[in-house]
């Protein structure tokens, strides 16, 4: 391979990162050198998503749209995080980014702070939603923090583009505070990746609606039925940071038996990971970090908390193997570990309760990861938890060479 042929092949790989780890991309936000990357590379792009995986990219001069779909609704380890808390979204805040997206479809190019949060009361207000029992308001910091924490969400997604103002004014209640947005309607519309559009579903109640919404149609032929199985094990070996046997249909395992050899190289060329090859299952490593939205580990307290969970529960599935561990004898894990390390963590480690959200999002770290599963039983350590394993330096001194 020469020198210009391996240019191209790293650029298409890092591309493949890029709309992995953000699959909307826009001119501005969050990778400007990605999304020229995809632009250059976008008809290479579009055939290998669309083959492997079954996704298709749109992408245009300002919007790079990958259109993946996840394995279902049921997965809850990849959530809507606070931009820099890193906290998993509640229910409110989703609700309220629904809320805000229906604000933004009506709003003009540009829009203020203000007069998105108004407008979000007006609505939340309406008989409908207020029979859920959610209620919206920016009477509170808290309630003020929600809303801004769902708009720099938008941001990060390039649907707003801040022109002026702090947003943190707005949370503080500071005198005449306000921030003025640019509203990316290209982007904005992007957003929703379904088979069909909602509209156009009719079922008897939520959850049937959204069975129909998240529904793939495959057409009842065996190369089809094969395609299908197919697309859904690479969507997980692209997607999963471990992907298991056990967790596999019966399909699936048997198309990854026979085809991995196949399936791994051509992923592996692609985007320039590396793959690690197990009886339980795979892990395909991203050398680069492009593409991984949890790194482990990780710097600053909740790094340094989640590695030593890690470190305990690999002994404990040393020890005693798959057997679930009491979620209390985590928190008081966590609270002695608070104890000999809290002069180099931050401040608030120290408060009633705070070992109890630093256990609850170390493990909502290592279950998105792959490495633990959580039940209202207890944490059940998975396999691949084993590579954080900590064995102590053996120190030999070497010994003299014989005259």
């Amino acid at each position: 391979m020469d020198a210009l042929e391996r240019r191209e092949l790293e650029e298409r790989q890092t591309a493949v990162r890029a709309l992995l780890r953000h699959p909307m991309l826009t001119a501005g936000r969050p990778d400007p050198n990605a999304f020229k990357l995809v632009r250059r590379h976008a008809p290479w792009l579009r055939e290998w998503f669309a083959e492997v995986a079954g996704w298709s990219l749109r992408v245009d001069n300002g919007l790079a749209r990958l259109q993946k779909r996840v394995p279902g609704s049921t997965d809850h380890t990849r959530p809507a995080v606070a931009d820099r808390s890193g906290s998993p979204f509640s229910r409110r805040r989703y609700a309220l980014l629904c809320i805000g997206l229906a604000v933004l479809e009506r709003a003009d190019a540009q829009v203020t702070l203000g007069q998105v949060a108004q407008r979000v009361i007006a609505i939340a207000a309406e008989p409908s939603l207020a029979r859920t029992g959610l209620q919206f308001g920016i009477a509170t910091r808290d309630e003020r923090s929600d809303l801004v924490t769902v708009v720099r969400l938008l941001q990060n997604m390039g649907v707003l583009s801040r022109v002026a103002g702090d947003e943190q004014d707005f949370v503080n209640s500071a005198p005449n505070s306000d921030v003025l947005y640019d509203v990316n309607r290209r982007a904005m519309a992007g957003l929703l990746v379904t088979p069909c559009g909602p509209s156009q579903i009719e079922a008897p109640d939520f959850a049937a609606r959204l069975d129909r919404l998240e529904a793939d149609t495959v057409p009842d032929t065996a190369e089809s039925r094969r395609q299908a199985v197919r697309h859904a094990l690479v969507r997980r070996l692209l997607d999963d940071p471990v992907v298991y046997v056990e967790d596999l249909t019966q399909d699936q395992q048997a198309y990854l038996a026979s085809q991995r050899p196949f399936l791994v190289r051509r992923i592996c060329e692609a985007t320039g990971w590396l793959a690690e090859v197990r009886a339980e299952g795979l892990v395909l490593l991203d050398p680069t970090g492009d593409a991984t939205d949890l790194s482990m580990p990780e710097e600053g307290t909740d790094g340094h908390a989640t590695l030593l969970l890690a470190e305990y529960l690999a002994r404990m599935l040393k020890a005693d193997g798959l057997v679930p561990i009491p979620v209390f004898a985590l928190h008081r894990q966590m609270a002695a570990w608070v104890q000999q390390h809290h002069s180099h963590w931050r401040k608030g480690a120290r408060e009633p309760g705070a070992h109890i959200e630093l256990c609850s999002l170390a493990l909502h770290r290592l279950e998105g990861l792959g490495l633990v599963r959580v039940f209202p039983d207890g944490v059940v350590p998975r396999p691949a938890l084993a590579r954080f394993s900590y064995q102590p330096a053996v120190v030999q001194e070497l010994l003299e060479a014989e005259a």
